[in-house]
């Protein structure tokens, strides 16, 4: 299985950028996809996820700012990021919790991660 993420960049305060991250591979089903995110000196912190019941789940700061979305039939997830601050600045990594076959177990695969800077 393998995540491929796109769309990082350097945004001024304010900007927006969309995140993209698609898995391939041997997939069975998809239970969730999420975007997670490291800043310099920071540990890695969930940003957005996204089950497969529909609902989503956002970390306090970015509510109101980022919306993630998901393509099931592309098993490809987006992060749609509006109105960023530098404190958004860090290494962005998709996640998908996924199972590789039916009976198999859960596991967590991870992108390479994707570079957003914010700063004017």
């Amino acid at each position: 299985v393998q995540l491929v993420e796109s769309g990082g960049g350097l945004v001024q305060p304010g900007g927006s950028l969309r995140l993209s991250c698609a898995a391939s591979g041997s997939i069975f089903i998809i239970n969730a996809m999420g975007w997670y995110r490291q800043g310099p000196g920071k540990q890695r912190e969930l940003v957005a996820l996204a089950p497969s019941d529909g609902s989503a789940k956002y970390e306090d700061s970015v509510k109101g700012r980022f919306t993630i979305s998901r393509d099931g039939a592309k098993n490809t997830v987006y992060l749609q990021m509006n109105s960023l601050k530098p404190e958004d600045t860090a290494v962005y990594y998709c996640m998908a919790a996924l199972v590789r076959a039916w009976g198999s177990r859960e596991d967590e695969y991870w992108g390479q991660g994707t570079q957003v800077t914010v700063s004017s």
